[in-house]
């Protein structure tokens, strides 16, 4: 077996074990059963994964789950305790520790007064100079993507995956841009119908196969909003962008999905300082 077969068996045995996570994610996930699913023992499977994954699966589950549980803060009216029990903790009080500890505030302060707050204040002031847009035009770009079904709060499942399979072309550029595009509104219809693709812009050399899909980001003039803050708070900015700064700016958006370009690693960076540029594709200069 050649060294890049090896490197790909292994890459394949940790996809099936984030497979697994995502699934499970309001489950009791047994470090001997994705063992199991990695088909390595397991002495040696979660140093592996830390080495190759850039965090533990301890941390994986714990970020994931909390990611979820501030979703549904920002975005839903359930009951704290309850969201803390799904997110896997046995109290209040130990969610509201786990809870601080990610976002630097409690779960009820981040409900009250996250930066979806801001934007929902915005938004009912009809204040359209509230946050930073820039335009901007882009050159056209050729991406590599892996699409996504289901929430949006879960596309960095695509985003392992795609750069999992870049990494067994050897074809990960020296800079990769993470990149996430979405086709759907997710105030309507079901969460789980969402359609999204996670993309990463590739050299006009790499050959993009199955299980991958060529994507070419459409060029032209965008508005930018650049947003700080977690994920789950974004449902807000685009609410504010689509519904309060568009209207007054004069422009109107053209006939493409609006993309993100994520500027840091959730990995490595708290919740609070991930930076996100929005791009709102719009038609020519008014």
């Amino acid at each position: 077996m050649t060294k890049n077969q090896t490197q790909a068996g292994y890459i394949d045995r940790l996809n099936r074990v984030d497979d697994y996570v995502f699934a499970h994610l309001e489950d009791e996930i047994s470090f001997d059963r994705l063992a199991e699913i990695a088909c390595l023992s397991p002495y040696h499977w979660s140093r592996i994964y830390s080495a190759m994954r850039g965090e533990t699966i301890v941390a994986t589950v714990r970020r994931l789950r909390l990611q979820r549980a501030a979703d549904r803060l920002a975005n839903s009216s359930a009951d704290i305790k309850h969201i803390g029990e799904r997110a896997g903790y046995g109290s209040t009080e130990t969610f509201g520790r786990a809870f601080k500890d990610a976002f630097n505030m409690s779960p009820a302060a981040y409900r009250e007064a996250g930066s979806h707050a801001a934007f929902s204040n915005a938004n009912s002031a009809a204040d359209g100079d509230g946050f930073p847009v820039t335009l901007v035009t882009l050159s056209e770009r050729r991406c590599a993507g892996i699409d996504h079904t289901g929430s949006y709060m879960e596309i960095d499942h695509a985003m392992g995956r795609l750069y999992s399979e870049l990494a067994v072309r050897q074809a990960v550029p020296d800079a990769p841009e993470m990149i996430g595009v979405f086709f759907d509104d997710p105030d309507l219809g079901p969460e789980e119908a969402l359609r999204s693709r996670a993309c990463l812009p590739v050299a006009e050399g790499v050959a993009i196969d199955a299980p991958m899909v060529e994507t070419n980001l459409r060029g032209g003039l965008y508005a930018r909003l650049s947003y700080t803050g977690p994920y789950a708070d974004m449902r807000g900015a685009y609410r504010w962008l689509l519904g309060t700064w568009l209207p007054g700016s004069g422009h109107e958006p053209d006939d493409a999905p609006i993309f993100e370009a994520y500027l840091n690693d959730p990995r490595v960076v708290p919740q609070n300082q991930l930076r996100t540029d929005i791009h709102l594709p719009l038609r020519g200069a008014p």
